[in-house]
């Protein structure tokens, strides 16, 4: 008997992912899989598409007493077997829970999905032990395809994923579920054009939970006054959240981020902007990398990455750098009921340059995912690149450069080429003369929003 699920609205940008789930699950083989990544970025829903039609139990642990989700779970498997003796029997524990459905399966795939699984450690440390003993004696001959599934993303890695966990080498698979494309996030706003789509993604990212709250029977204006400039808005504080569920004391790190939304970059300014000493900084950075929150970024024209001095950091996330650029600042005013004002005198001056950053990731993901195609070879390094022209360079396999060029709004004709000639100069005097250019734009159709063209050997553009 298959677990009723709710029906979903349209699916966008996890077809990949479900893909396989579903040869996993086709494989027949026993299967323990990892699923973990931030709150909202669609492990949920991506389970339940998951279970819809096959013989699944779907479990969500709650932040509850270890007996009680034990009763609950039972209550899960009784409705999900539509066997009534289940919810008869007590399970002492995980192990015997796991057990029974091992038994109960059969010779039929079963697929069991733990969803929230640090909530059921959270109540009994024991828990990962009593998985591994279930899946060491009966787990690993069975037709189970267990799947535990976290929003913890530190409690993930270190307690179930690591060399220190009880689970370390059991598993089949893993997969942490990261924010979608930016191309595929245009879809959830088919009713804006797409200049509007793409300052929805430089607003709220690629998280799906955040742009399904924008609503495009409503213009993005209403949208970030009623979710972001109000108190009682759905993502009003939704960074504090993040924060608190996976750090134990989050001042600091709100104060790094912070620094880096404001333009600090380096490690030394952004420890003179905190207020500690850089191997303090260092050490907060090191967790928000972990996190995926904050990364380094190493020039692509440095001659030794690996030992570069170079570095700067910049907040990964879209929404996390809105969130500290323009919502943290002006909190007060927020509280105040001021949120219009906030947008009107702070955000809307910025629209052209969030458009122009956003445009720049589109860029970068699809020099990293499709540009091999038209370059001809693989690029085995992608990077931003501060020009007034070029925004993002690679490099191939065979040592070809690929400088992605972005033409300013101006006519060509009305703009000197200049700065252009001189960026390209410099990339072939570091990199050699085999260079390939690709002039991308954002065009007004919603199939084709980025446009990439090649510029044929010998022109400029």
């Amino acid at each position: 008997m298959s677990t009723v699920l709710p029906a979903f609205p349209a699916f966008i940008g996890r077809d990949r992912d479900l893909t396989v789930l579903s040869e996993l699950c086709d494989s027949g083989d026993p299967e323990l899989f990892v699923l973990y990544g931030r709150r909202r970025v669609g492990k949920t829903e991506l389970l339940q598409r998951f279970c819809q039609g096959r013989r699944a139990i779907y479990f969500l642990a709650a932040q509850l007493r270890n007996r009680d989700n034990l009763r609950a779970f039972k209550a899960t498997v009784s409705e999900g077997l539509g066997d009534r003796l289940a919810g008869e029997i007590d399970f002492p524990d995980w192990t015997a829970a796991l057990a029974y459905l091992a038994e109960h399966g059969g010779d039929e795939r079963l697929v069991v999905v733990l969803d929230e699984f640090p909530y059921l450690c959270e109540a009994d440390k024991s828990v990962p032990s009593q998985v591994q003993r279930f899946w060491d004696t009966r787990g690993k001959h069975s037709k189970l395809m267990l799947i535990l599934c976290g929003s913890q993303v530190s409690f993930m890695e270190k307690e179930v994923l690591s060399e220190r966990s009880p689970l370390f080498g059991r598993r089949t698979g893993q997969k942490r579920l990261e924010p979608i494309r930016p191309l595929d996030t245009l879809n959830f706003f088919p009713n804006w054009k797409v200049s509007d789509r793409v300052l929805a993604y430089a607003i709220l990212g690629g998280m799906p939970a955040y742009l399904r709250r924008f609503d495009d029977r409503r213009t993005l204006r209403e949208n970030v006054l009623r979710d972001l400039l109000r108190p009682e808005g759905y993502l009003f504080d939704e960074v504090q959240f993040l924060l608190r569920a996976e750090l134990s004391n989050p001042a600091t790190y709100n104060s790094i981020l912070q620094a880096a939304a404001r333009g600090a970059r380096r490690l030394n300014d952004i420890a003179l902007e905190v207020g500690v000493d850089s191997t303090t900084a260092n050490k907060y950075l090191h967790v928000l990398r972990e996190l995926r929150l904050v990364e380094r970024e190493i020039p692509i024209t440095d001659p030794d990455p690996l030992r570069s001095r170079r570095g700067t950091y910049r907040i990964a996330d879209r929404f996390l750098q809105f969130h500290f650029r323009h919502l943290q600042p002006h909190v007060s005013l927020i509280h105040a009921g001021r949120g219009e004002r906030v947008l009107d005198e702070f955000i809307e001056p910025d629209l052209l340059a969030l458009y122009d950053e956003a445009r720049t990731d589109f860029i970068l993901d699809h020099l990293q995912r499709e540009a091999a195609e038209t370059v001809g070879d693989e690029l085995l390094e992608v990077g931003r690149f501060p020009g007034t022209f070029v925004r993002a360079v690679g490099r191939t396999a065979n040592g070809t450069t690929v400088a992605a060029i972005v033409v300013p709004r101006k006519s060509v004709k009305r703009l000197s080429t200049k700065p252009l000639e001189e960026e390209l100069d410099g990339l072939t005097k570091l990199f050699g003369p085999r260079l390939v250019k690709l002039v991308y734009g954002i065009t007004a159709r919603p199939d084709r929003a980025l446009e990439v063209e090649r510029v044929p050997e010998g022109e400029l553009l």
